[in-house]
Order: C-alpha cells, then sequence, then structure tokens
C-alpha cells in the first residue's frame, strides 16, 4: 500500500507555462501551487520501506536526479535533497509559506543559470628509474638530481594551484565553492547558461597556465551547491 507522502523534489517560482513533469520514481508526479512558490512532488513515496534495500535506494536516487535535471532544462528549480517529503499537501504549503521570502531569494540567486563542476587532477610525479649498469657513486648523483626535479615539480604544481585557485575566486566571488582535497581540487562554479563558451575559453587558458594540473570540465547541471 503506497503512503500518503508528497515525495518533493524541487521549488520554483509558480510557472506561467505548462511544465513538462517527467515520470517520477513509482508514477506520475504532480505540481503543487502556493502563491508564488510550487513544488514538484510525486504521491505516495515511502522512504522507510526502501530503507533495507540498497538496489531500490540507489534506484530512487538516480531518479530524484534524472527528475531534477529534467525540470531544470525547462525553468529554474531549487533542487532538494533526496529524502524530502511532507506528510501531506497542506503541510507541505504551509512550509512553503513560511519560507517563501528564502525560496525566492535562493532562486533569484540562481535564476538562468547551471552548476559546472571543474576538476584540478595534478600530474603524478614522475618515478626514478631503476638503476641498470650504473655505478654507486652516479646511481646517488642521479638520484639527488632526481630529488631536486622532484621537489621543483611539486613547487610549481603548488604555485600554480594557488594561483588557480586565486584567479577563479576573485572571478566568480560568490559563485564558487572551492573543495580542495588531497587528491583533486573540485570548483563549483555558478554560470549563467549563455556563458558557457566564456567558461570554456577560461578553462583553456588556465590548462595552458598549469601544465602540472589536468583540468576537466564537467557537464552544467542543476545549482546543487548554490542553494
Amino acid at each position: 500500500m503506497r503512503s500518503p507522502n508528497f515525495y518533493t523534489y524541487a521549488f520554483l517560482n509558480t510557472p506561467d507555462f505548462p511544465l513538462n513533469l517527467p515520470d517520477g520514481n513509482l508514477g506520475k508526479l504532480l505540481l503543487i501551487n502556493g502563491k508564488n512558490i510550487s513544488a514538484v512532488v510525486e504521491p505516495g513515496i515511502s522512504l522507510e520501506l526502501s530503507q533495507n534495500n540498497d538496489e531500490q535506494v540507489i534506484k530512487m536516487v538516480l531518479a530524484h536526479d534524472r527528475v531534477i535535471c529534467d525540470l531544470s532544462r525547462q525553468i529554474t528549480v531549487l533542487p532538494l535533497r533526496f529524502g524530502t517529503y511532507f506528510i501531506s499537501e497542506d503541510t507541505l504549503l504551509n512550509h512553503i509559506e513560511s519560507h517563501a521570502q528564502e525560496y525566492q531569494d535562493k532562486l533569484n540567486n540562481i535564476q538562468g543559470k547551471n552548476e559546472y563542476t571543474l576538476k584540478v587532477i595534478p600530474q603524478k610525479v614522475e618515478e626514478l628509474p631503476k638503476a641498470s649498469g650504473v655505478n654507486g657513486r652516479d646511481y646517488f648523483l642521479t638520484k639527488k638530481q632526481h630529488y631536486e626535479q622532484q621537489k621543483s615539480f611539486l613547487a610549481a604544481q603548488n604555485e600554480e594551484k594557488s594561483h588557480l585557485i586565486n584567479l577563479i575566486t576573485e572571478t566568480y566571488q560568490a559563485s564558487a565553492i572551492v573543495q580542495d582535497n588531497a587528491e583533486e581540487v573540485r570548483l563549483h562554479l555558478l554560470v549563467d547558461r549563455h556563458e558557457k563558451a566564456l567558461l570554456l575559453e577560461q578553462v583553456l587558458t588556465l590548462q595552458e597556465k598549469c601544465p602540472h594540473w589536468n583540468l576537466i570540465l564537467g557537464e552544467p547541471l542543476p545549482p546543487y551547491h548554490f542553494i
């Protein structure tokens, strides 16, 4: 038996044109309209029944992202976290009403924009080749030289990373989120939909200035990190 829950995918400005609502996880989606903010929901989803079924949870996560991506190609949406639901339509409408200004401000901030993720992956330092037919003195000289090359390589790499992060944060300011991890740097960028070509040019320029890194730009996505 399906639960009465209203599983909620996203909030959006109440549209003045018909949306093409995709299929949800189990069935059709509905648009619940508040005064100015609306919600895209799927009634009858019970997360509790799927908690111990990893395959079902993965299916629901994929459906959640698919729906949000489909909607974002039609209209600016405020994507919600996986697992967001309300126990009734009245509860949902009351929530929208009490948070209307907050959601309106967030929608204004991301209006007409996509999120891009720029992965900045460090190139690896070449390993010292195994000694073959080299005497002790020559080997240790080669090892010392290789060590100095490693130091220079890593120093240049760190300098390039700092320059890249500074340039991105100065250019995009509040529209850039930096995740600096040991394995790679991830830069989440909020970019106007009409400025994709400019972003691609910027990435190519950054790649030329950062030869010790590999830059990989992802596809445009809903602004998950900016809500």
